[in-house]
């Protein structure tokens, strides 16, 4: 703002005026607004008093009250000219000349012209830039400058109003909590806070105090704060005294602790991405002991307070002392640490600790930020990491890439626009963390800019600013491109290529269950084939896009595991045929691409997965009791290669199957025992179980050559009319009933085996027959002999 002045000087009649009457006239001067002592307006309102003539700023003059105006003597006839022009040359030149301190054009001026005392009076206000002043001419006989006064709203300290004036004087002043001060005065001061307010030489109010690296210790004293900052990028850590060391596992590592505030430990999680040999920093938590909480900084700007999400802006949010906020860069955590200001910054690829105060040897620091040279076994938290993190892979060289380009990149560091920050940042430590990192894991998901940003942001930090050219040059974006996108734990945030879409991939171990035989999991039972979600997305993959043999046979994400899975049933097959191979039962089917016949363009890739699942025969099952005083059930699972299912043989002593025998349940000879035999897995729809033998032996091997024979091709032995056999082959479940025996001559264990096979339903009669004369002969036996059958065996122990 430019001050406000009163002059004295010659000007010639103004043209183009507009008479009114001055008893009271509101006039328009937002063509030529003016700024009176700090107050800018853009109407003035002109009235009289039996005195007066008044021109006022903020409303009509009232004689008993304050405001914004000057006051002239009264015009002889009640009538002025007013009119407003451009500024000129000729009262600019006068102006510089009495007051030199006019730094700024004069820009326009309101002309009010009247008669007192039969003398013609001009009063002009002038508005030279922002700033206006007050000039009053005669054109005749003798007028005195003191018969203009200037009234204000408030106080006047040092005011000029009862000097002698001869041409020109000065009426500029700022305006502060009521009161008027002139320029070059001090307004306030707080030593405490080391805060000066001084009215400077253009009347404008200039608020002075320590500088952005400094504190103030009193008495207006501001002494230099020391600035430390650790970055933690990748798989490095760069602590506070520009030392380097790399994480070589996926644990969480202490930070930063100190032992005069217990209740605070900041530690960094780190994980694989797509090489399981090199670990990256991806996530930091802030535990706060004394609030019971933990502050969990995340990828994409999500922040978690123990389990819940907050939602943060560029406006802070005091959580438990800790000050959170958001923008497109990244999550910033400000939060005092004894006597020491500290922030916390990640943006998903990076974590910067910030500490300021009067000297980090006072705070008795720990953690890798301090010292990284210290034990990583030391700083490494286990209680807050995934089990079996310390585990170390080793993965195939990647042959892509080039380590002497990756190195020339990394070296840019020393170069401009970043050689500018060299001497008070070090480039070197950065420069190492870069080269190690990118000569053993690609150039993708814009690593080649992370440890550019990060030493940018350390110089930033110092209040040392590099020149933004650095980004267009290198392709790097302001923004983190997985700003608000969430991945699950076994997944991370990255793009497919640059400028690609962000999305979720699989994390390299959890991938590499699937990346050898496929990305689809069959089962948990025969119905039903799924996708990994994150495989597809690494693929460029869009899911909703894919279907079965039978377009209406689509997949269906879940939401908590990122899984896309396709059922089918007999009742909609969806185009699945199944086979049988020997062995096994074969299930075929391919997912496909949608065919949008009508869309002129594509920009997915055609996809065709032929796959098939498979069921093979159960392994050998034993189940043991012994009659009278012990019973012991063993279940194994059976494992196929993609599918598991398993079979039990439960005894029972009732028909309704409800009745287990148990160690308590006695046993006696010619009792009536029901066995049962089912499975668990298996899609009726598709396939049954036939039991097609059983048999005693006094020996647990089945191949023994004193033998029963209980079931005999599906049915029961026609030799003993005890044996029963309920829904054979129905099913997945059936069951037999006999009466208890023993072998004559022979008082030992009694062993139970069984032979199950599978059948396929579809184009085949599973159930068996026994109702014909032939009762060792099925209607139609199931397509598997031999070999692919299984074996089951119970044994009862005397």
């Amino acid at each position: 703002m430019l001050p406000l002045f009163l002059y004295l000087c010659a000007l010639s009649l103004l043209t183009g005026s507009q008479s009114f009457n001055i008893s009271s006239e509101e006039l328009d001067i937002s063509s030529c607004p003016i700024t009176f002592f700090g107050q800018k307006y853009d109407h003035l309102y002109v009235n009289s008093t039996n005195e007066n003539f008044v021109v006022c700023f903020d409303g009509f003059y009232d004689p008993d009250g304050t405001g914004d105006c000057f006051v002239g003597q009264q015009s002889m006839n009640g009538q002025s000219e007013f009119s407003i022009h451009p500024g000129d040359a000729k009262s600019e030149a006068t102006i510089l000349q009495d007051l030199p301190t006019i730094r700024s054009k004069q820009q326009c001026t309101v002309n009010f012209m009247f008669q007192t005392s039969g003398l013609d009076v001009s009063v002009s206000v002038n508005q030279p830039g922002v700033g206006a002043h007050l000039v009053v001419i005669k054109l005749a006989g003798l007028f005195r400058i003191s018969d203009i006064k200037i009234v204000e709203t408030l106080n006047v300290t040092n005011t000029p109003e009862s000097q002698q004036l001869s041409d020109t004087v000065d009426l500029s002043a700022c305006r502060h909590s009521g009161v008027l001060f002139n320029p070059g005065t001090l307004v306030s001061s707080d030593p405490n806070t080391c805060t000066n307010l001084t009215c400077d030489q253009t009347a404008v109010l200039i608020s002075t105090g320590c500088g952005p690296s400094e504190r103030c210790q009193g008495n207006n004293t501001c002494l230099e704060d020391t600035i430390i900052t650790c970055t933690v990028t990748g798989p490095s850590v760069i602590d506070f005294h520009s030392q380097v060391t790399f994480i070589e596992d996926r644990c969480a590592y202490s930070l930063l602790s100190t032992p005069l505030v217990p209740d605070f430990l900041l530690l960094a999680n780190f994980q694989e991405r797509r090489r399981k040999d090199v670990s990256f920093l991806d996530s930091v938590t802030l535990l706060l002991g004394s609030a019971g909480a933990q502050i969990h900084l995340e990828q994409g700007g999500r922040v978690l307070l123990d389990d819940t999400l907050l939602t943060l802006n560029l406006s802070a949010q005091m959580v438990h002392g800790v000050e959170l906020s958001e923008d497109r860069k990244g999550v910033t955590a400000n939060f005092s640490l004894s006597n020491y200001t500290a922030s916390v910054f990640f943006d998903g690829y990076t974590v910067q600790v910030h500490l300021q105060g009067p000297g980090a040897e006072d705070l008795s620091l720990q953690g890798l930020c301090y010292n990284s040279n210290d034990s990583l076994s030391d700083s490494r938290l286990l209680d807050h990491s995934d089990s079996g993190c310390q585990i170390q892979y080793n993965d195939t060289p990647d042959s892509t890439i080039n380590c002497t380009v990756a190195t020339e990149h990394c070296n840019l560091l020393k170069e401009a626009p970043f050689s500018s920050c060299n001497s008070v940042i070090d480039p070197e430590p950065y420069i190492t963390a870069c080269i190690d990192t990118m000569c053993k894991y690609p150039a993708v998901d814009e690593l080649n800019c992370q440890f550019l940003e990060a030493y940018d942001r350390a110089c930033s930090l110092q209040h040392i600013s590099v020149a933004d050219g650095w980004r267009s040059n290198t392709g790097c974006s302001h923004e983190a491109f997985c700003h608000r996108q969430t991945c699950l734990s076994n997944e991370f945030c990255a793009a497919r290529f640059v400028g690609g879409t962000a999305g979720c991939f699989c994390r390299a171990i959890f991938a590499s269950k699937y990346t050898s035989t496929g990305a689809w999991v069959c089962g948990p039972d025969s119905a039903s084939l799924t996708l990994v979600g994150c495989l597809l997305v690494e693929n460029g993959i869009d899911y909703s896009a894919l279907h079965l043999n039978d377009p209406m046979c689509r997949g269906q994400m879940n939401e908590q595991t990122h899984m896309v899975t396709f059922s089918f049933n007999n009742s909609h097959s969806c185009g699945t045929e199944v086979l049988a191979n020997g062995s096994q039962i074969i299930y075929e089917n391919t997912i496909v691409t949608q065919n949008v016949s009508n869309d002129m363009i594509t920009r997915q890739d055609k996809v065709r997965i032929d796959f098939s699942c498979v069921h093979t025969q159960p392994d050998v099952q034993t189940m043991s009791f012994r009659i009278r005083d012990r019973c012991v059930l063993r279940c194994v699972f059976v494992t196929s290669e993609f599918w598991k299912y398993n079979v039990t043989m439960q005894a029972y002593t009732e028909p309704t199957l409800t009745q287990v025998l148990t160690s308590d349940t006695e046993v006696q000879l010619d009792q009536r025992i029901w066995v049962e035999l089912e499975t668990e897995g298996l899609e009726g729809s598709f396939v049954s179980v036939v039991t097609d033998s059983c048999w005693a032996t006094n020996e647990p091997s089945a191949n023994e050559s004193l033998r029963y024979d209980l079931i005999v091709n599906g049915c029961p032995n026609p030799d003993d009319n005890t044996v029963r056999v309920h829904h054979n082959g129905e099913g997945t479940s059936n069951y037999f009933s006999f009466n208890m025996f023993q072998f004559a001559g022979t008082p030992g264990d009694i062993y139970l085996h069984c032979k199950l096979e599978l059948c396929i339903t579809e184009h085949n009669h599973c159930a068996v027959d026994c109702d014909h004369d032939e009762r060792k002969k099925r209607a139609v036996r199931p397509p598997y002999e031999g070999d692919a059958t299984a074996l089951i065996s119970m044994a009862w122990v005397n």
